[in-house]
């Protein structure tokens, strides 16, 4: 290759924008997966799912320890892999560089595609408890420990023995079955979805046979990556993004847009 033909690969190189996904671990298989697919450079930070056991405050000021590290003369935005998150997102504030977040909820907008197919299938399927690889592969066992949760601060992370050590077996039993009978109390339906990223056969019993274990039925929709893909290739969307300028933080909107910036 001569000298001429390496000057142009580089500039065309230069030219491509470079991001920093910052994403919660739950979505790690399809964010590699849209990172891959992309034309831009997206280099991606995998968080612990264990910050939504924060209070939101604490998750909050964890993820903008995180947003201050960036090294903005390297990054044109942060691509933000969080969603509302039970307000674990606001009050985050953009520092040097542009913050860019999809307008959702929680994590459940990402692999269904939009906002609107979510709230769809939400008001018409109460009680659903989802599934994705990622929740599954993600689970309670595998978190980061983590300090000054809000099951912590109420005394509820023990074992059983723990529990019957310190208050006695009456006590230590009606404690494990409240903790353990959230699940019946508030779901029906276990909807497992398929995100295309990874074979699915094992995921789908493993989901099937928690919906038969509860006596709750099953269902398995089709996902769609459309958001995340649009999120890295910088198809910003005001439906669909919320970009958040230096100087400016994360608020809830309360109502269909979700976020806003202030």
């Amino acid at each position: 290759m001569s000298s001429h033909e390496k000057q142009s690969c580089c500039i065309q190189f230069e030219k491509k924008k470079r991001y920093l996904a910052m994403c919660c671990e739950i979505i790690q298989r399809e964010a590699c997966y849209c990172a891959a697919r992309s034309e831009n450079i997206v280099d991606i930070q995998f968080i612990s799912q264990g910050y939504h056991d924060l209070e939101n405050c604490e998750m909050c000021r964890r993820l903008q320890e995180h947003v201050e590290k960036v090294d903005p003369s390297r990054y044109e935005a942060i691509l933000l892999g969080f969603a509302l998150c039970n307000n674990g997102i606001a009050g985050l504030k953009s520092v040097n560089i542009p913050l860019v977040i999809p307008k959702a909820h929680d994590c459940i907008t990402f692999f269904l595609g939009n906002k609107e197919r979510y709230e769809e299938y939400f008001n018409a399927n109460p009680g659903t408890y989802y599934l994705t690889s990622g929740w599954m592969e993600r689970d309670k066992d595998n978190l980061e420990k983590m300090e000054n949760t809000v099951m912590s601060k109420l005394g509820l992370d023990k074992s059983y023995e723990q529990y019957v050590a310190e208050y006695g077996k009456e006590t230590a039993d009606y404690l494990m079955e409240t903790l353990g009978g959230g699940l019946e109390k508030h779901y029906d339906k276990v909807c497992f979805i398929d995100m295309g990223v990874v074979k699915s056969d094992f995921y789908r019993e493993q989901a099937r046979k928690q919906a038969e274990q509860r006596n709750f039925k099953f269902e398995e929709l089709k996902g769609d990556l459309s958001l995340l893909q649009n999120l890295f290739d910088g198809r910003w969307e005001e439906k669909d993004f919320l970009i958040v300028k230096p100087g400016h933080q994360v608020r809830p909107s309360y109502d269909k847009c979700i976020l806003k910036s202030v």
